[in-house]
């Protein structure tokens, strides 16, 4: 069909469960995308600005046909239609969907960094990613499981699995 591609979803307003988990089953139905696999749902911390909620977050795999401008642009209505916001950086939200992994492809254009930038120093990111890939690598960094070795003291409890 396409690419594999991995998607980092997260919530933490307006019922973040149901929010992650609605956007997993949206996922499939863009353009020429299907999801082949969905990690648990993990509760976890605030990063940055702290005085909010707790997160859900999960991963999911997709195969894909879009290329990575179309994914991002088609994640950040579904973001929209979520009734995410964008009030400030690390702001509490409704829906958060980032492009984690577009195969192997390392790629930088405005707004789009692949892979995520950041992703190799989110446990939130990491667990669940190596859940549905235990092998991952992540290109310019290594092994996403010895990524999560260096992630050791962010707190992450598993809280739900997704079938």
């Amino acid at each position: 069909m396409g690419s594999v591609v991995y998607i980092g979803l997260g919530s933490n307003l307006s019922d973040p469960r149901a929010q992650v988990l609605g956007a997993m089953q949206a996922l499939g139905g863009l353009p020429g995308t299907r999801v082949t696999a969905r990690s648990a749902l993990y509760r976890s911390a605030p990063v940055g600005y702290l005085e909010q909620p707790d997160f859900i977050n999960a991963v999911a795999q997709l195969e894909t046909g879009l290329a990575p401008r179309a994914l991002l642009d088609a994640l950040l209505v579904l973001e929209l239609e979520h009734g995410r916001t964008r009030e400030f950086p690390n702001a509490p939200r409704t829906l958060d969907l980032d492009v984690l992994l577009y195969g192997d492809m390392r790629h930088h254009e405005h707004g789009l960094t692949l892979p995520h930038p950041q992703m190799h120093r989110r446990a939130f990111v990491l667990m669940p990613l190596l859940e549905i890939a235990p092998d991952c690598m992540i290109p310019g960094v290594g092994s996403a499981a010895e990524a999560l070795r260096q992630c050791a003291g962010q707190q992450l409890e598993r809280v739900e699995d997704v079938a």
